[in-house]
């Protein structure tokens, strides 16, 4: 029943903080029986695919990022951070998530290029699914209970 409770809040949320965008809210599994959590394992697999073809040479597998991700680069750039649950990309709701992966991360210091234009929305969403996957069940939890009254 919590858990329920957690999905039904992370929908709402989701489509509460993209309502007010020119976007349109993004496809979320609300059942995800096979994951339990907000996506499914087609999702998962989908993004692993998109991952592989779009993300993989600079955020590297399984969603490691690179080794120092905090130090500035020789340009004052900083390199990709781990999206598996290890750095900050928890700590951020959906709709912070896809800005990020739309708009790019130069805005933020980095050098990520919008996928904007690049990807499908249920594209953006199954690489987020796909990442999530690495998180442990605690790192999820905490991200669900920070990101349930965003």
């Amino acid at each position: 029943m919590r858990s329920t409770v957690y999905k039904a809040g992370l929908l709402v949320t989701v489509l509460l903080t993209t309502a007010c965008s020119d976007e349109k809210p993004p496809s979320i599994s609300v059942t995800g029986e096979t994951t339990g959590r907000w996506y499914s394992e087609q999702q998962v697999s989908l993004g692993n695919e998109i991952y592989d073809a779009n993300c993989i040479n600079c955020h590297n597998p399984k969603a490691r990022g690179t080794f120092k991700w905090k130090q500035p680069l020789e340009d004052g750039s900083y390199p990709p951070p781990p999206l598996n649950g290890s750095a900050h990309a928890w700590h951020h709701p959906i709709s912070v998530l896809l800005k990020t992966i739309n708009d790019g991360g130069i805005q933020m210091g980095g050098k990520m290029p919008p996928f904007r234009e690049v990807l499908k929305d249920d594209e953006k969403i199954a690489v987020i699914a796909y990442f999530q996957s690495f998180w442990n069940d605690e790192i999820y939890s905490r991200w669900l209970q920070r990101n349930q009254s965003k």
